[in-house]
């Protein structure tokens, strides 16, 4: 077994939890464009070191839903995420490795009430 070292975070470019405040709440940021790692650090100290999870470890952490829409065709379908308080995350099921969005509970609520 071989192990590969730390990816260099110098240039990352930081995305922070939208439960993020001026009050300091419990807060993280994740790193974005890294092959097969997500960096996971405290938004509140930035200066101390991050945790490299790997992108399996970090899927397991939210567990997806695909769209009823989804089909082997390659449909234009999205994966919604549960298990967050409050929070919805999407994804392009087609390109579940790439950023996704998250959004409010209420505000995907909203989304889908006007899809009706």
């Amino acid at each position: 077994m071989t192990h590969d070292p730390r990816p260099d975070l110098d240039a990352a470019a930081w995305r922070k939890s939208s439960h993020s405040n001026t009050q300091g709440g419990n807060c993280v940021e994740v790193a974005d464009g890294y092959t097969g790692v997500v960096p996971v650090r405290d938004s509140k100290k930035p200066h101390h070191p991050a945790l490299v999870v790997t992108d399996r470890a970090w899927g397991a952490f939210v567990q997806w839903r695909k769209s009823s829409h989804s089909n082997a065709q390659g449909g234009e379908c999205v994966e919604v995420g549960f298990g967050l308080p409050g929070l919805v995350p999407v994804r392009d099921s087609k390109d579940p490795a790439r950023p996704g969005l998250v959004v409010s509970d209420g505000a995907w609520g909203a989304f889908v009430d006007s899809l009706a």
